[in-house]
């Protein structure tokens, strides 16, 4: 299935209930914040990984150094980074084995993309589920049982 099929990307944003936000911020102003508001207000746990911001709390939740560092296994890995600096994040999500790897809008990484497919990673690149979500009609996320 290419990249980016409206189908491939509606079966994801109904499927995944846990997802780690790379590029969190404690600023209100920064896009990754409101994204991470957003999807918890759709229901979505997301877990927030920031290096400079590790141990503090973002919208209720504890950050994370990398992906490694989580606690817990997530459904999704999303990118709020400059392109240069996905490559090691991509790579930690292919090692842990993270289902979707998804690089928000102007988060462009062909080769890592690759790479992650390669590993059997579903990836969406240069979308911002945000946007995504209300154009598909998804309706909030159950929560796991």
């Amino acid at each position: 299935m290419p990249r980016n099929n409206t189908d491939q990307i509606k079966a994801i944003l109904e499927s995944v209930r846990t997802i780690a936000l790379v590029g969190a911020s404690e600023k209100t102003s920064r896009p990754s914040h409101e994204v991470m508001e957003y999807l918890q207000r759709q229901g979505y746990r997301v877990i927030p990984v920031n290096p400079r911001l590790a141990g503090q709390q973002v919208l209720g939740e504890t950050v994370y150094a990398d992906l490694t560092s989580l606690p817990e296994p997530v459904d999704m890995a999303e990118l709020f980074l400059a392109p240069e600096r996905t490559d090691a994040v991509i790579d930690q999500a292919i090692d842990l084995k993270i289902p979707v790897l998804w690089l928000q809008i102007g988060v462009i990484n062909e080769a890592g993309a690759a790479r992650a497919e390669a590993a059997g990673i579903e990836v969406v690149m240069d979308r911002c589920p945000k946007q995504e979500i209300p154009k598909l009609g998804i309706a909030p996320a159950a929560p796991r049982t």
